[in-house]
């Protein structure tokens, strides 16, 4: 396996497209390269001691996403017979190596991750999750987030990714996000989540509103979710309407700070603290399976 970072990882090359994967530092994308260019962003320093504080890449978010709180406590969740277990913010996946397969054309790679006793100890299910990312060609990847449940009872879950697309912090106020029809959400300082607001079909990357917000999708998407960067002459298309997936509740979007030269455009497939509110949770009936399907595209800005 090649090295990066001094870390062992999966590289996924066709024509001018790279990708690299670090499968046991929780199933991460770490970067997207395209004639060169990052598509998605990794930072030249990280501290792989923390991979899941790494800002960069596209972390996994399984089995639930966001933060959690009962008694005004972040880092629990309680089920339908008020047993509570501590689970971190996004889950655990990130945090775990996951098994992985290149497909005999080298254009694929699956990476795995199955309950342990340790997973059962904040989160007692079984479960097979699967992360699949495949270059269609080399300016498209299809990505597919695989549920299975392996045990004998229902299976709680809200999925999701975190892609770090590269922005210049600079760029920021002549890019744009373009969505679907969506009604707004934000959650508050307790938890709880803000009642819906008409969402607007195009935003600034400096806009104030989109900082830590939740575009809840009104209906079926109409269209892929766009990100314009004239600066970088690049156009990148998120089609959430894939064939067979389950219905995507949401596109969260997200920075650091005002000097991060990335801006996160996140699918997901509920919102924060849903095991308690009930927004976006999915549940996975024993031997059954679901999958998220998401196309990304990337062209020259037009």
């Amino acid at each position: 396996m090649p090295k990066f970072q001094d870390q062992e990882v999966i590289e996924i090359v066709s024509g001018a497209s790279r990708l690299l994967f670090a499968p046991q530092a929780g199933g991460r994308l770490l970067s997207w390269h395209l004639d060169g260019s990052s598509l998605i962003h990794w930072p030249e320093v990280a501290d792989w001691s923390r991979p899941a504080g790494i800002r960069g890449g596209n972390p996994l978010l399984f089995p639930f996403l966001g933060r959690h709180r009962v008694n005004g406590e972040i880092g629990w969740w309680k089920d339908a017979e008020g047993v509570v277990r501590a689970l971190p913010m996004h889950g655990f996946a990130r945090d775990l190596p996951f098994a992985a397969q290149v497909s005999p054309q080298g254009d694929a790679v699956r990476m795995t991750l199955a309950d342990t006793d340790a997973t059962r100890a904040g989160f007692p299910f079984g479960f097979r999750f699967e992360a699949t990312y495949r270059l269609a060609d080399e300016s498209t990847l299809d990505v597919d987030l695989t549920t299975t449940n392996t045990g004998t009872s229902r299976l709680p879950y809200y999925a999701g990714h975190h892609f770090y697309f590269a922005l210049p912090h600079a760029k920021r106020s002549e890019s744009t996000l373009t969505l679907p029809r969506t009604v707004t959400r934000h959650q508050r300082p307790d938890g709880t989540i803000t009642e819906p607001i008409e969402g607007q079909p195009r935003y600034t990357f400096d806009d104030p509103q989109i900082l830590d917000r939740f575009h809840c999708l009104d209906g079926a998407p109409d269209a892929p979710v766009r990100i314009d960067i004239p600066a970088l002459q690049r156009t990148i298309e998120i089609d959430l309407r894939r064939p067979g997936s389950v219905p995507w509740y949401a596109v969260t979007s997200w920075t650091e700070t005002p000097q991060s030269d990335f801006y996160c455009v996140e699918p997901w497939l509920g919102l924060p603290d849903a095991i308690h509110n009930g927004l976006g949770l999915r549940w996975v009936e024993p031997g059954e399976t679901e999958v998220a399907s998401l196309r990304i595209s990337v062209s020259a800005f037009r």
